[in-house]
């Protein structure tokens, strides 16, 4: 437990939340530092200055934080780097610092990354920036506010159950839209073995797990479905602790399969961040509890605890029996002893899905709303509880604020909730539609689910960058984080999360190449753009046009298939095989017209010169961090900072530990020091006959009544 000023105390689940949300929020404006530069600086692909209304509006009506740059004398380049820099500074000292976890604190981050996201374009609109932000907005909640000096917070629960709703809706949503959209990849249960190649950054790992049997990849897929429908719907909002546990592991071992498969990204950080509302403050005080002493008694239960006990474990049976029912009839679970081998196949069909879909998705909603109840009036009961008139109204309306944002933006996530496919979001209230359209822009709540994109079994497709001076030879430009040359060992990529890699993973996969972000990089690299050519790559010797940028680009695409060495013999010494597709982007060069064409319908063309910026203070502190971040990679930026952090933490620890060794242990019990006695005690004590040991009840009461003597109370 964690103290407060006055006396209160936080739980340490409260504790340890905010420690994970303030790292996940901190995590992103350090990220984004290390590359706002490439990707929205005067020479990026999308320069910030291009997207930032050329109308100025109100300052109340702005949409971003880059609109106090002319108001401080910055270009909206120094601006977004000012604003990265910022999100460092505070995300930096909020992960070290205990009085810095603050809902204000939160609040600026949150502001800041939401200027960020509203001015990122394609760049940072992805499912996990969304998450980031709900889960910004809830930090704010949960977090304690220091300017009102709370030593109570008996709302926490209430704000808790916000970022298990959460949890719920993001789990249940990606698992939902696997099967609501109609991928025949899942219903054939082939999913598992196309998604280890098809991933947006596989591992080594993942290679080798691709050559496992075809019989344990399709029960990994029917485990990975379990796991994220069944398994949340019995188990997130169970009254009963081990089954949130049960939840809680489930969950997390899921999460560490796709780390070690897929790379450490964004969005499994904050899925384990967002596991721990499962737990509870038992799980965190368990190691530190102190122990029963040997042979000390339980106290002894009575007829209807027991009876509870009974009733609360036949439940979770029931629970556990459940899960097995439904993970072997809705799969067809067969086991072939002979082979040593099983066989899986799905039951149902879309029709059948979209209708469980449409019962529960309701079902769900209305177990949300009771779980809320449940714990809003129970923690209105513990304000009522609390000992003092002034404490217990100001626990009341702490409450009542809290339980009321809470309940705001739960009525607000049903809208993207019922949102994905397979849902009908006619069923919300229309004013509650209403409410989410006029704050849709803040993004206090997502939808998850929405951006599944169908697994594809001809191979993973892949945008090959090509460059050549004569138009004759042509030589491969492949970046740091994707696949590339075969003989490429998969890079080990996270927790840094490669914006332009993910955008081109995407871009394959849709097959769109008329994006304004592919147009300005092709733009920048028959530049030669140097802040561009970092995103490739940071080594000049891996890039073949680092003395000169070539004069002509064409893009192609190659379907990925992982080598198998049973079957391609040929491929031993190759992680991958690649088969040509088609073309796709045409040769172009700086002034070809269909180039200039797409800058221009994607607002990229220049029409006037960049003008140089102002040389104020700020800017040239600006421009000497620049200078000395601009040779490294964001992945390398990114581990150091979490390394330092580490570092930190263990040198805190250390010196805990030895500090606390080193305070002299308090006496036991058998070793106080007696008061010295008084000497008229010891002259009485002197001249008393000595008892014998059988001495008779008289004496002892004798005895009594001579240390209740007025000479013995002084």
């Amino acid at each position: 437990m964690e103290s407060f000023p006055f006396g209160g105390k936080r739980s340490s689940k409260a504790v340890c939340l905010e420690e994970l949300l303030v790292a996940e929020l901190g995590l992103m404006p350090k990220w984004s530092n290390s590359k706002s530069n490439r990707l929205y600086g005067d020479e990026g692909i999308l320069p910030v200055r291009l997207q930032v209304p050329k109308v100025q509006r109100p300052l109340l009506e702005q949409e971003s934080l880059l609109c106090l740059g002319p108001y401080l004398g910055l270009e909206p380049q120094q601006t977004l780097e000012l604003m990265c820099l910022l999100g460092v500074a505070l995300g930096l000292g909020a992960v070290l610092l205990e009085p810095l976890r603050d809902s204000l604190i939160y609040l600026c981050l949150q502001a800041l990354y939401l200027s960020l996201y509203n001015v990122g374009g394609d760049f940072l609109h992805s499912e996990w920036d969304v998450l980031l932000l709900e889960a910004g907005v809830l930090a704010v909640l949960v977090a304690p506010l220091g300017l009102l000096h709370s030593s109570y917070r008996y709302h926490d629960p209430v704000s808790f159950w916000l970022t298990r709703w959460l949890f719920f809706r993001l789990t249940f949503c990606t698992g939902v839209s696997k099967l609501a959209s109609g991928d025949p990849a899942w219903y054939d249960l082939s999913a598992l073995s196309h998604h280890l190649e098809n991933q947006m950054s596989p591992t080594l790992l993942a290679w080798y797990v691709h050559q496992l049997p075809d019989w344990l990849l399709r029960l990994g897929a029917v485990v990975v479905l379990q796991s994220e429908i069944i398994v949340p719907l019995v188990t997130f909002f169970a009254p009963i602790r081990r089954l949130r546990l049960f939840g809680f592991y489930v969950q997390l071992f899921l999460q560490l399969c796709y780390i070690l498969t897929g790379n450490c990204s964004l969005l499994n950080l904050l899925r384990i961040t967002l596991s721990f509302s499962l737990l509870d403050d038992d799980h965190f005080n368990s190691n530190s509890s102190p122990k029963k002493k040997k042979g000390q008694d339980k106290k002894p239960r009575s007829y209807g605890q027991a009876l509870v006990s009974y009733l609360t474990l036949l439940v979770e049976l029931a629970v556990y029996l459940f899960i097995l029912y439904s993970f072997i009839t809705l799969f067809k679970i067969q086991i072939n002893w002979e082979e040593k081998t099983l066989s899986s196949k799905t039951s149902f069909n879309q029709n059948g899905f979209n209708a469980f879909l449409e019962v529960f998705q309701e079902l769900t909603i209305w177990i949300g709303v009771l779980s809320f109840t449940w714990e809003a009036v129970s923690a209105m009961l513990n304000c009522v509880c609390t000992r003092g008139i002034a404490s217990k109204l100001w626990s009341l309306l702490q409450w009542a604020v809290i339980t009321a944002a809470a309940a705001a933006v739960f009525a607000l996530s049903v809208v993207p909730y019922t949102s994905m496919s397979g849902m009908s979001v006619s069923k919300v209230l229309p004013a509650v539609r209403d409410a989410y359209s006029a704050v849709e822009r803040y993004q206090l709540v997502g939808a998850y689910g929405i951006q599944h994109r169908l697994i594809s079994a001809e191979g993973r497709p892949e945008i090959i960058l090509e460059g050549s001076y004569d138009g004759l030879t042509w030589t491969e430009m492949n970046p740091m984080y994707k696949p590339g040359n075969v003989n490429a060992v998969p890079p080990i990529v996270g927790p840094h999360q490669p914006r332009l890699e993910w955008l081109m993973w995407q871009a394959a996969q849709g097959g769109d190449d008329t994006s304004p972000w592919f147009t300005g990089l092709i733009q920048r690299l028959l530049q030669g753009k140097p802040e561009v050519v970092r995103l490739l790559q940071v080594d000049e010797a891996q890039y073949p046009f680092s003395q000169r940028p070539p004069a002509l680009i064409k893009a192609k695409l190659y379907n990925y298939h992982f080598t198998d060495p049973a079957k391609d013999k040929t491929h031993l010494q190759n992680w991958w095989r690649r088969q040509y597709k088609k073309e796709f982007f045409p040769i172009v060069n700086l002034d070809d017209p269909t180039l200039n064409k797409l800058l221009e319908e994607s607002g990229l063309k220049e029409k006037f010169p960049v003008q140089p910026g102002s040389d104020t203070p700020v800017s040239q502190v600006l421009s000497l961090i620049r200078g000395h971040v601009k040779g490294l990679s964001g992945s390398l930026v990114l581990s150091t900072l979490l390394a330092t952090l580490a570092g930190i933490f263990l040198i805190k620890a250390i010196l805990s530990w030895a500090l606390g060794n080193r305070k002299p242990r308090p006496a036991s019990a058998d070793h106080k020091p007696k008061k010295p006695k008084e000497p008229s005690e010891m002259a009485e004590k002197s001249q008393a006959p000595a008892t014998s040991n059988r001495g008779s009840k008289k004496d002892s009461n004798e005895k009594k009544d001579t240390d209740r003597s007025p000479r013995k109370r002084k």
